[in-house]
């Protein structure tokens, strides 16, 4: 009986250790956002030595008020914990980037500072706090219960949360162009000289596939109030308007993070508009989709969870979802698409090609 005691005991303490876990999280996002306002990242990347000494860091935030120094260490700490920063004591209580909080540095190629903004704007935080309310409403999302409204009519109306949002998209972009147009993806344009970029927001990818592809033309197509008065050059070519209306005609179209956003019903109806604006399979039409495939890399626990979050958070944003490879062809099936290739999986997201 002791032994079992033991063990209950045991069980107990390591669950009270995960509550306080859950119950402290929120902490995490406010230190991260707290660093970023400082521009901790930035300093660090911009020392001339990799390690930077306590006393150096605080001598270099901009605006601190100097009652709060003491404070600075207690932060870095906790943001040593969470993987950002390397912690040095044999140099002096230095500190280092870490390939995380690298990617927190402004204007970084492969940033994701934006996108970590983005995530805790106000807008952003009351959504995910009205989930309870929402379950218990007849709105299609927590995004209505707290706003009356759609996610993309809110962003029409409010161009701060707007902007926001398109730096994000631009900044993911930045990271999407690259590994396109690397090695491990460039085929998938080759033999094109068309292609409209669908939802492309400020350009970003379209940018980079128009300068690493010289002959392919390129068209961004997304709504008035994102291509504003964005005006295109070379082989880049901006078109205000709404998918669902009229795609322009091109070898191929690209769907970069689109679909998750909306419904079966809507994709298929998406979808369908796209296979008219291309041609055949045999004269080299396809729709390039990069997008998440659920569980698709089992392997990896922390990109697993990542989906799964993902996938909650367009529920109660877009009321859409992420898909598995069975739920993806189906809709490719019932949007009259006669097949389909997973080329590489990058990361978080898949890149697929789908055949009229």
């Amino acid at each position: 009986m002791l032994n079992n005691n033991n063990i209950c005991a045991n069980q107990l303490i390591e669950a009270e250790a995960q509550s306080w876990d859950h119950i402290l999280s929120y902490l995490r996002p406010s230190c991260i956002k707290c660093a970023i306002q400082l521009g901790i990242p930035d300093i660090l990347h911009k020392n001339p030595n990799p390690i930077m000494s306590l006393s150096d860091l605080i001598a270099a935030l901009p605006n601190l008020n100097p009652s709060k120094i003491t404070f600075i260490p207690i932060l870095m700490r906790v943001l040593v914990d969470f993987g950002l920063f390397n912690y040095h004591q044999q140099q002096g209580d230095g500190y280092s980037l870490t390939s995380v909080g690298r990617l927190l540095v402004e204007n970084d190629l492969f940033g994701k500072r934006s996108f970590f903004l983005f995530a805790q704007h106000p807008v952003v935080l009351n959504t995910a706090a009205y989930m309870g309310d929402w379950l218990r409403d007849d709105l299609s999302t927590a995004f209505e219960t707290a706003y009356g409204k759609s996610h993309w009519d809110y962003c029409a109306e409010e161009p701060e949360f707007n902007g926001v949002l398109n730096d994000a998209m631009a900044s993911d972009s930045r990271l999407i162009s690259n590994l396109l147009i690397s090695d491990c993806c460039a085929g998938v344009f080759e033999g094109l000289t068309s292609l409209v970029d669908i939802g492309g927001g400020t350009g970003a990818v379209a940018m980079a596939i128009a300068g690493a592809f010289p002959r392919l033309k390129c068209i961004v197509l997304d709504l008035p109030h994102v291509i504003g008065d964005r005006k295109g050059s070379g082989n880049l070519e901006f078109v205000a308007g709404s998918m669902f209306d009229k795609i322009p005609h091109a070898n191929a179209i690209l769907l970069k993070w689109i679909l998750h956003n909306w419904s079966d019903e809507n994709c298929v109806k998406l979808l369908k508009k796209c296979k008219e604006s291309i041609p055949s399979k045999e004269n080299g039409g396809k729709v390039i989709i990069i997008d998440m495939v659920m569980e698709d890399n089992c392997s990896n626990e922390q990109l697993v969870q990542s989906q799964h979050l993902m996938d909650l958070l367009m529920r109660i944003t877009h009321a859409s979802k992420e898909r598995t490879e069975k739920e993806w062809e189906k809709l490719f099936l019932d949007a009259g698409f006669s097949g389909y290739k997973i080329i590489t999986s990058l990361g978080l997201r898949s890149l697929i090609e789908i055949y009229p």
